[in-house]
C-alpha cells in the first residue's frame, strides 16, 4: 500500500502546532509513502501515534523512527485485522483522539471492459471499506475522548473523472461522500471529519501509476509525466509532506472550526 519510508523535508516538523502534544493518533498504512511523512510529523510535534501497513518491515523501520510506537499488519480490508489493531491501540493509547484513513492503492488501469471483478473489488475495498471499517472502530474511542477528528484520504481523481483509473476514482469519490456523511453526524459529539485530496505525489507510487497510463494509452513515460504536469496549475507535483502538514493543521486545535471539507493539496489540478 505504501512505498519506503521518506525523510521529511528540512523544517517541515519545525512549526509547532497547538493541541498536537500528547494527542493519541491512529495512521493506517502509516510505514511508507503519504503515511510515513504524516506519522513522522504528528510524532516531532508531541503526538502519540500508532500505525498499520501490509509491510512488515517498513512497520520495524516506521516504528523504530517514530520511538517504538504502536506498528501492527494489518490489511484495511480485513474485519478481523482492523478489529485486533484497535484493540491493540485501545490497550497501548488508552484513548483515541483522531484517526487518519491513509491506507489505498492504486487500483488496476485500463478499460473499464478488461478489468475484473476482483480488481474492482479490491480496489474499492481498500480505499472505501477499509475507511469504513477504521471509522467504526476509531469513532466510539474517539467519543469517549470527548470529541476529535477524522482525516480520510480521497484524491484529485475524487473531484474529477479519471479515465483508465475508473476503480479508483469511484471509490474516492465515495471518500467524499462518507466524508461529509459522517462530518453531520458526528457533529453533535464534537468530532471533525475532512478529507484531504491529493494530487499528484511524487514518489514511486506516482512513477508506477504514469507508466501504466502510458502503457494503456501507447506512449512513453516521459510524455505521460508530462501530460500530467500540464493540467497542473502549478506545473509540479506535491510532495507527501505537503499532504502531512495540512492533516496535522486539521488534528490540531487551529482546525477546530473545519468540518465536512474537502481540501485540495494539488498545486490545482486542473483535469485528470
Amino acid at each position: 500500500m505504501n512505498d519506503h519510508p521518506i525523510e521529511a523535508k528540512e523544517g517541515m516538523t519545525d512549526m509547532r502546532l497547538p493541541g498536537l502534544k500528547g494527542r493519541k493518533v491512529v495512521i493506517t498504512a502509516g510505514a511508507g509513502g503519504i503515511g510515513f511523512a504524516i506519522a513522522r510529523q504528528l510524532y516531532a510535534q508531541g503526538a502519540r501515534v500508532a500505525i498499520c501497513d501490509v509491510d512488515a518491515d517498513a512497520l520495524k523501520r516506521a516504528s523504530d523512527a517514530l520511538g517504538g510506537c504502536i506498528a501492527e499488519q494489518a490489511d484495511v480490508s480485513d474485519d478481523a485485522a482492523v478489529e485486533a489493531f484497535f484493540d491493540k491501540v485501545r490497550a497501548g493509547l488508552g484513548g483515541l483522539d483522531a484517526l487518519v484513513n491513509n491506507a489505498g492503492i492504486a487500483g488496476p488501469t485500463g478499460h473499464l471492459e478488461d478489468l475484473t471483478p476482483d480488481e474492482w473489488r479490491r480496489c474499492v475495498d481498500i480505499c472505501l471499506t477499509g475507511q469504513f471499517l477504521c471509522a467504526r472502530q476509531a469513532i466510539p474511542m474517539i467519543k469517549a475522548s470527548g470529541g476529535g477528528a477524522l482525516v480520510n484520504m480521497g484524491s484529485a481523481a475524487a473531484k474529477h473523472g479519471y479515465a483508465y483509473r475508473t476503480p479508483y476514482s469511484a471509490a474516492k469519490f465515495g471518500v467524499i461522500g462518507l466524508t461529509q456523511s459522517l462530518a453531520k453526524e458526528l457533529g453533535p459529539d464534537n468530532i471533525r471529519v475532512n478529507a484531504i485530496l491529493p494530487g499528484i505525489v511524487e514518489g514511486p507510487r506516482m512513477d508506477g501509476v504514469i507508466q501504466a497510463r502510458a502503457e494503456a494509452t501507447g506512449v512513453s513515460f516521459e510524455a505521460m509525466r508530462e501530460e500530467y504536469l500540464k493540467n497542473v496549475s502549478l506545473r509540479r507535483m506535491v510532495s507527501p509532506d505537503d499532504v502531512a502538514t495540512t492533516v496535522a493543521f486539521l488534528i490540531s486545535d487551529l482546525g477546530a472550526n473545519l468540518s465536512g471539507q474537502s481540501l485540495a493539496v494539488d498545486g490545482n489540478v486542473e483535469t485528470l
